[in-house]
């Protein structure tokens, strides 16, 4: 038996002004900002202090590059816990890829 239509409740203005297809492309050419890896590169967003929460997706402004298994202990652990194990300052870190990146004109518009 088909399931029913599925319900999209997201709002598509939660996401207006907010995404940049090509910084985060940009910050997926970098090395694992974690632990220097090269492959399966992601682009990993931070919410604690960007504005974003549980269910709620910051900024593109606000990611770094991540490998596949540091992104999945990030979100295991919790961001406090892995930029403590690493050593980071995840907030600057995802400043000083944004200031950086080709697309500053437009990210810096966003919250």
């Amino acid at each position: 038996m088909p399931l029913p239509a599925r319900i999209d409740r997201k709002s598509h203005r939660q996401e207006v002004g907010k995404r940049s297809p090509g910084h985060r492309a940009w910050v997926r050419g970098h090395a694992c900002s974690a632990c220097g890896s090269t492959a399966a590169i992601e682009c990993a967003h931070i919410r604690n202090g960007t504005g974003g929460g549980v269910s709620m997706k910051p900024a593109d402004r606000w990611c770094i590059s991540l490998c596949h298994d540091c992104h999945a202990l990030q979100h295991r652990i919790g961001e406090q816990s892995f930029a403590a194990m690493h050593n980071l300052d995840l907030i600057e870190l995802a400043a000083e890829f944004a200031r950086k990146s080709p697309h500053w004109p437009k990210l810096r518009e966003m919250q």
